[in-house]
């Protein structure tokens, strides 16, 4: 497909639809989003999902739209509102899984456990029915004594578990005790503890109430996006959001029979983490991704490499132990292949050919079975990438044949029987649970453990990110955007999303500490020995973020902590919590916040990182929507906004004080940069506008070198010959050295003419200095006349 000539909007606002954002909501907001810019409304998952769910992707019926989000009238009256204001629309789809949470909210899911394999549902699922009865991780871990609670209903037809429900197979519930009739069924409550080694369907990563569905079945694909294309097909959808395509059997074929559903004239995106390097495979027809690859770009560029080698001292010193990256997240996604994911590890490794002289032939059974599952478990963990596409991803498999080979050299015969197996039949079962399984790994080994363990300097522990690459030099940053423009000029690109680990704006200010990370050291320190933590690494990834998202509720803190400890997994888990390593976490935020003298510390130092923190944040906001790619804003993330991982960035947005502080820009006010935050709503209003009404402009890419002392304080390019963007960079050293003093700026082609749209003021001269651009903001968007 011509991906230069695309159906792709000018910009995107990311709405979260819930309960208690529904579609009446959205559409009240439609007016402010066409104020602000913005090309496209982009909504979260619309269909219906489970009760009281705030992302929506656990969807329990894909056939219907959700109620509580206000149903179909809801969602007519919306796509009306964004219609009315000549906005496109774009809608987030989930198809890798559906929501089981609750048995009876689902009802293909509900008709599988009463039928089981005879069920007209049963192909639906990828569930191994050869294992047996199919296995619910529902129960609480001492199986026996919940299995003593169950009760049925007084007409005999359902089970049930306290609040929990489930159907009994017809003619099976007539006699007999609860726990007798629970023996006839298709399926078996366990212990929710059972799930990780022994569950008998796939799901989405390790949540056993994400089953997933096999869409590579034209019937189920039908069947599933049913909804949805008819609201293509109503002309009711301009975009099309991709979520978890890794998760599929067959990624390529899925978006190849999207695009033939939806048409040319769509634009469609993937939901997919690429590696630093990695690109999508050339023959999926999609317009790009949703955008981790720019973020980390976008942000690095305003991290200092020359804190790398204070800050990895202080991590050594800190935890007691020199650990690379690499190393860290190799260890991690060994644990998870071992324990979380081990019932997906169990399944590949029955379909593994075991060579005939090998070395395990002549072993006991059980013995040649562990040599198989541990050699399964380390080709998983090898892959550079979150997977391969087969046959066009053949190199990261052979990559992760040889790394695999490395850890265990004693298992190099089932490895080669392993490549040769998935090579010779890449469509194959083995190869394609091998590259569902190997994403899974990568993303609960190094996002979800990894990322909370090797805390050197989280704003680079990011969904996307490599954290063992310490910021982004300009000429990478340029390369990335040039390459961007050239290739995928209508992929989206973003700063924060809904599983971003911390906010745009809290990343920005952390990236600071990386301009003076001696100074920071010497707080860490102190801070930390007058109030611990039960684990050292867990101190250095909690003072971070304390500063980061700074002034923050210790309620809030407190959820954060907890959470990062659990999904760290050293001193405590999700599945192993520990009671008091748990309080010890809970209450350490109060207690810090408890401490008068600490406190004032605090508000000392961020008072001084916040200014550059929000230089930071203007600079990677201006270059994110000017730069190439279709720029989505997060919902609120237009003022500055210091939030940590979900839930915390799903918490409710002040949009009526957004809406006061737009009216005034429009009078002409040039804000301070503050906490208020009406700098970045001017900066993004600016360029969000341009890029709507201008889009001419936005085409081409090219580096914009400064000249002068300070020129590697400027990043800057050039689109066209008629934009400039231009941002400051490491403004704390700036600002050491004395300023710009005389660095200058040459425009394109020695033109001048130009304007800056952000303060509406006319720029003087072909080579401005850049004291003269940047002297209100840090930033600056010039444009010449149409």
């Amino acid at each position: 497909m011509n991906r230069s000539h695309s159906p792709a909007p000018s910009s995107t606002y990311r709405l979260q639809l819930s309960k208690d954002t529904t579609f009446t909501d959205a559409a009240a907001l439609v007016p402010y989003l066409d104020a602000l810019g913005v090309g496209a409304v982009y909504a979260s998952p619309m269909l219906e999902s489970g009760a009281g769910s705030n992302h929506g992707y656990d969807v329990v019926d894909p056939t219907r739209v959700s109620a509580e989000r206000g149903g179909e009238e809801g969602r007519r009256a919306l796509v009306a509102a964004v219609r009315e204001h000549g906005l496109s629309f774009v809608v987030d789809i989930v198809p890798n899984h559906v929501g089981v949470d609750d048995a009876a909210a689902n009802p293909w899911w509900w008709d599988v456990l009463t039928h089981g394999r005879e069920s007209e549902h049963a192909a639906t699922f990828d569930i191994d029915w050869d294992a047996g009865p199919l296995l619910l991780p529902v129960l609480d871990a001492d199986e026996e004594k919940a299995l003593s609670e169950l009760s049925l209903s007084e007409d005999r037809t359902r089970l049930q578990y306290y609040e929990r429900t489930f159907p009994v197979a017809p003619g099976t519930g007539d006699t007999g005790t609860a726990q007798e009739v629970h023996e006839r069924q298709h399926y078996r409550l366990v212990s929710w503890k059972r799930g990780a080694a022994e569950l008998t369907y796939r799901r989405f990563f390790d949540v056993s109430t994400l089953a997933a569905v096999r869409v590579e079945l034209p019937e189920i694909f039908e069947k599933t996006h049913r909804e949805i294309l008819r609201w293509v097909e109503a002309g009711e959808v301009d975009g099309i959001r991709v979520d978890h395509p890794d998760g599929l059997s067959d990624p390529g074929g899925y978006v190849r029979r999207l695009r033939a559903a939806i048409g040319p004239d769509r634009w469609l995106l993937v939901e997919k983490i690429l590696a630093v390097g990695e690109e999508l495979p050339a023959s999926w027809p999609v317009n790009g991704t949703s955008g981790y690859e720019s973020l980390r770009e976008l942000q690095g560029v305003f991290v200092d490499p020359d804190g790398a080698g204070v800050l990895t001292q202080l991590a050594a010193e800190h935890t007691g132990r020199k650990e690379s990256a690499h190393a860290a997240e190799h260890a991690a996604r060994r644990e998870v292949a071992d324990t979380i994911l081990a019932a997906e590890v169990r399944r590949i490794a029955a379909l593994v050919p075991v060579p005939e002289a090998a070395p395990s032939t002549e072993a006991e059974p059980g013995e040649a079975a562990d040599r198989v599952r541990a050699a399964v478990a380390e080709l998983l963990c090898g892959f550079p990438v979150y997977r391969s596409y087969l046959p066009e991803g053949r190199a990261a498999l052979e990559t992760a044949v040889a790394v695999a080979r490395t850890h265990r050299p004693d298992l190099a015969d089932v490895l080669a029987a392993i490549r040769a197996a998935m090579l010779a039949d890449p469509a194959g079962d083995l190869a394609t649970r091998v590259q569902q399984t190997s994403g899974m790994v990568m993303a609960k080994g190094v996002e979800d453990t990894a990322f909370y363990r090797w805390n050197r300097f989280v704003a680079l522990n990011e969904v996307g990110g490599d954290p063992s690459r310490f910021g982004v030099v300009p000429e990478e940053f340029h390369r990335s955007l040039a390459a961007r423009e050239a290739s995928w000029p209508a992929t989206m690109t973003t700063l924060s999303t809904h599983d971003t680990k911390r906010s745009e704006d809290v990343r920005a200010r952390l990236a600071v500490l990386a301009e003076i990370p001696a100074e920071w050291a010497r707080l860490v320190r102190r801070w930390a020995a007058a109030h611990p933590l039960p684990d050292r690494s867990l101190e250095l990834l909690a003072w971070q973020n304390l500063v980061g998202a700074w002034p923050i509720p210790a309620e809030r803190m407190s959820a954060y902590l907890l959470k990062a400890a659990k999904e760290a997994k050293v001193v405590t888990s999700h599945v192993e919590p520990v009671p008091e390593v748990d309080e010890a976490i809970a209450a350490w935020p109060a207690q810090v916040l408890a401490d008068g003298e600490l406190v004032a510390q605090i508000e000392e130092f961020v008072a001084r990182i916040a200014a550059p923190g929000r230089s930071n944040s203007l600079g990677q906001k201006l270059l994110q929507i000017a730069g190439p790619g279709v720029p989505d804003v997060y919902q609120g993330t237009e003022l500055f906004e210091y939030s940590l991982v979900d839930p915390d960035n799903r918490r409710p947005v002040d949009w009526a004080a957004r809406r006061k502080l737009l009216a005034r820009l429009d009078e002409g006010w040039l804000p301070e940069i503050d906490a208020e935050g009406a700098a970045k709503l001017l900066v993004t209003a600016s360029a969000l506008r341009l890029r709507r009404y201008r889009p001419e402009v936005f085409t081409g890419y090219r580096p914009l070198p400064a000249q002068g002392d300070a020129a590697d304080h400027a990043v800057a390019f050039a689109r066209s010959a008629s934009l400039v963007a231009v941002a400051t960079r490491l403004p704390v050293r700036l600002a050491a050295r004395g300023g710009w003093g005389d660095t200058v700026l040459p425009l394109p082609e020695g033109t001048s003419d130009w304007h800056d749209v952000i303060t509406d003021t006319a720029v003087e001269g072909a080579t401005p200095k850049v004291a003269d651009l940047l002297s209100r903001y840090p930033v600056a968007l010039l444009v010449r006349p149409a």
